[in-house]
């Protein structure tokens, strides 16, 4: 495995030399691959596709599925390339608009949780500490990677634009830590995830579809008063992007329970809905339904529990 490391660390670090414009070479040979001769995931994009917008016609979705599949295979590219972009390159290519309204919370001393999705080049969202002025740290909510190698290796790209990469099982201690140290910090959510069954709280309707959410983000910024934004991820053209900051609200406390939730999915469902091929279509985001939770779960004292739990016996 280690040998398995070294090799994609050094052609990982010698394709990201490459400029961006023979990159996009690669994409589209690669989008030749993965489209037209392996099929990658092919028949979960057209289901999510079709029963995301059922107004759509047969046309419109396969537009919509060439798009996603070469937007796809540039941002792997441009992930790729990331490794060594310049600070300077960076920022020309990822910028954020609205900073003012994550800047006037931090320099009030209140702490800022922002929600996005997988929506365009979230990759690049971790350079946003550049976009920050005066004592605030940046962080990041990650899945840790089993092998320690290939984890090693994936901080260290999301780590370059002085992101602090927080596992999620840490999250709410980090932020306190902050929060002792009156350090302000800003703290990237991606939540357009799968829940497992066990947290499975909230259900609403995104895209169409009864949709179980994780809730987990609404609970710690409510515990700690973050103000909460949105980013809102636009494709400017290949290779450059626009983030902009809306405000969802600076009193989290204030919101009713699952609030906050179902506020930061209508934004990202509006988001998708202007340029639908920039969203990752590629993963089984439908796969629990309610009845399903329904015949084999309950919920008691706020905890989901299996019917065939010893507890219930």
């Amino acid at each position: 495995m280690k040998i398995l490391y070294y090799l994609v660390l050094s052609l990982w670090y010698l394709l990201s030399l490459l400029p961006l414009s023979v990159l996009y070479v690669l994409s589209d040979g690669l989008y030749l691959i993965l489209y037209h001769i392996v099929g990658y995931r092919k028949k979960v994009v057209r289901q999510n596709l079709a029963s995301s917008f059922p107004e759509k016609t047969a046309t419109e979705l396969r537009q919509i599925e060439h798009g996603f599949y070469h937007f796809f295979c540039d941002y792997l590219v441009e992930s790729i390339k990331m490794k060594t972009m310049s600070r300077e390159e960076m920022k020309r290519r990822m910028v954020f608009k609205g900073m003012d309204i994550i800047q006037q919370s931090v320099n009030e001393g209140q702490s800022v949780a922002l929600y996005l999705g997988h929506y365009c080049n979230w990759e690049w969202v971790a350079s946003l500490p550049m976009w920050l002025t005066g004592n605030v740290k940046c962080g990041q909510i990650y899945h840790p990677i089993e092998n320690k190698d290939f984890d090693r290796l994936f901080l260290s790209q999301r780590q370059r634009f002085d992101a602090l990469c927080i596992p999620m099982q840490d999250t709410l201690r980090k932020i306190l830590e902050f929060r002792r140290s009156n350090q302000p910090i800003v703290v990237g959510y991606i939540a357009d995830q799968k829940p497992h069954w066990v947290n499975i709280h909230h259900w609403l309707d995104f895209l169409n579809h009864d949709t179980p959410v994780l809730t987990g983000t609404e609970r710690i910024v409510k515990k700690v008063n973050h103000t909460i934004v949105y980013l809102d991820m636009h494709r400017v053209r290949r290779g450059y992007y626009e983030g902009e900051i809306k405000l969802i609200t600076r009193e989290p406390q204030k919101v009713a329970d699952y609030g906050l939730t179902d506020a930061y999915y209508r934004m990202l469902e509006e988001s998708i809905r202007r340029a639908p091929a920039y969203w990752l279509w590629s993963h089984k985001r439908w796969a629990r339904t309610r009845q399903e939770f329904n015949e084999r779960f309950e919920v008691i004292d706020g905890k989901v529990i299996a019917k065939d739990h010893p507890a219930n016996h």
